[in-house]
């Protein structure tokens, strides 16, 4: 098993990118956890930040620790219900950006491949026909000399879908230190891949609002 270190960035301590009496959101950095770990020394969250300022903070979703990008919390029960309908039920708009290794043979395209969890080697997951739906869709931005730009969009929400997805596919993001080899990991010095832009209900006045924060590859 893999041992995580976590050293969370301090600069910016927070991102705030839109607070109202419902919810937050907050446009959080790659190497911050989105929710406090098991262990001790990883108490230090994005959630955790945003409660010392909003006591009431709620986690409604989740991205990995080193992915970065668009995020939402809410302030109350209420409104966390009714956000976590909306993720459940897909009736948000998530849309990431990925720099991936080579070049795709198809501009856009999508990924149906079932995962699962490796029980062997957690909290790695992997693609087995045993596994559950997940399908994710993806559309090619720009050719790089030795890897591509690429725009993602989930359908379905499992636990390093895109990651595993594009592994799948030939092309696994660049800095990707969990299902990377080598010259993957040394490729970059983060993981490629960001939350460009997230589209919700607001639990109050029933407004879709779209937030978007701009990838930083």
């Amino acid at each position: 098993m893999q041992i995580f270190e976590y050293h969370p960035p301090i600069e910016p301590w927070l991102n705030i990118v839109h607070v109202d009496k419902d919810i937050i959101v907050i446009d959080k950095q790659s190497g911050l956890l989105s929710n406090p770990g098991r262990a001790a020394h990883t108490f230090d969250c994005a959630l955790t930040r945003l409660q010392q300022a909003y006591p009431e903070t709620l986690l409604v979703h989740r991205l990995d620790c080193a992915t970065s990008g668009i995020m939402v919390f809410a302030r109350s029960k209420k409104a966390e219900s009714h956000l976590k309908t909306q993720f459940q039920d897909r009736q948000n708009k998530k849309v990431y950006i990925a720099e991936v290794a080579g070049h795709l043979a198809e501009p856009n395209g999508t990924i149906l491949a079932l995962l699962m969890a490796d029980k062997e080697n957690p909290p790695y997951q992997k693609v087995s026909p045993l596994g559950k739906s997940a399908i994710s869709h993806y559309k090619v931005l720009e050719q790089r000399p030795d890897s591509s730009l690429v725009e993602l969009t989930l359908e379905t929400g499992r636990t390093h879908q895109l990651r595993v997805h594009m592994l799948h596919l030939g092309h696994p993001i660049l800095g990707d230190d969990f299902y990377g080899d080598e010259a993957i990991v040394n490729a970059r010095p983060r993981l490629c891949l960001h939350a460009t832009e997230l589209s919700i209900i607001h639990p109050y006045s029933g407004k879709t609002l779209s937030f978007t924060s701009p990838h930083p590859f």
